[in-house]
């Protein structure tokens, strides 16, 4: 029987510039587009929201995102069922 169990990593989120953010602590990736990032972190569900947005750099075994674009807007969520349901998220977040 196998003892080991993934570590859990800090959650971190940098923002240079409005124009780059490195992130750790990133679980999985739900959806993306250029204009709309969902990803589950640490510290639960992240919506990233811009103009252009690329991945630049996905690493989940070390839990590591690097985006490049205009970052318009950041929101957490801790409920599940926002993983799939993308723009309705800001919408909810939002009112």
């Amino acid at each position: 029987m196998d003892n080991y169990t993934k570590p859990v990593s800090a959650h971190r989120l940098v923002i240079q510039n409005r124009e780059t953010m490195d992130v750790t602590g990133v679980l999985h990736v739900d959806s993306f587009d250029d204009e709309e990032i969902i990803l589950e972190t640490e510290q639960g569900l992240l919506a990233v929201r811009g103009e252009d947005l690329h991945i630049k750099h996905l690493d989940l075994e070390k839990g590591e995102l690097a985006v490049a674009g205009l970052i318009l807007e950041l929101a957490y969520s801790d409920d599940k069922r926002f993983r799939d349901r993308g723009k309705g998220l800001f919408e909810r977040l939002f009112k």
